[in-house]
């Protein structure tokens, strides 16, 4: 039989200390080896008791470990389109072009405009989340939508631009409770060629 494959902690395209000042090297760290790495550990334990029970032909209690099972997988993948849509501040563009650019000002009329909104959606987020922009090939049109804790409610025709995570343990130690300047802190990090990549795909 072949043998069963899991998920892995994805790698960082940069290291720990180079989106200082905005987010340190004690965040980063944290965030990506202790709380990115949990939901790997999570989804891959929950995998194995799966494969475990199918062997050995018990039952089992399906709601319950299809939520957690979501739950995990949903943190891992949102936490690897995080980290691929960072770039260290002073590398790459500062602000989109081309298509990405022409899209946002189509949709909200400027991207000034766009940053605003998404700001918005991302400080309103209730309790744990993500700000995410997405894109609906069905009418051509980018969305910005609000994910709470890791659950991904998107259609499958929505392609996932650029997310921003607003749980706690992404800012704490170096914001506190300041989500606002955690957000606005945000955007001299964002890898607009990463997020071009993703609307081509």
């Amino acid at each position: 039989m072949e043998e069963k494959k899991f998920y892995r902690l994805s790698k960082l395209l940069f290291d720990y200390k180079d989106l200082e000042p905005y987010i340190s090297k004690k965040q980063l760290t944290l965030h990506h080896q202790k709380h990115h790495q949990a939901y790997v550990n999570n989804a891959n334990e929950i995998l194995r008791k799966i494969d475990e029970a199918r062997e050995a032909d018990k039952n089992l209690e399906m709601k319950s470990i299809l939520k957690s099972l979501s739950f995990n997988i949903g943190g891992h993948i949102l936490h690897s389109l995080f980290w691929r849509n960072l770039k260290p501040p002073k590398k790459g563009l500062l602000a989109p072009e081309n298509t990405i650019n022409n899209i946002l000002e189509k949709e909200f009329g400027s991207f000034s405009r766009f940053k605003k909104e998404f700001s918005q959606a991302a400080v309103s987020v209730e309790g744990s989340g993500w700000a995410a922009l997405t894109y609906c090939s069905r009418i051509q049109r980018p969305l910005i939508c609000q994910i709470e804790k890791h659950n991904l409610n998107l259609y499958p025709a929505f392609k996932i631009l650029l997310v921003l995570d607003v749980w706690e343990h992404a800012y704490y130690l170096d914001y506190q409770n300041d989500r606002q300047k955690y957000v606005e802190n945000f955007w001299p990090l964002v890898n607009w060629a990463e997020v071009a990549k993703r609307l081509a795909i």
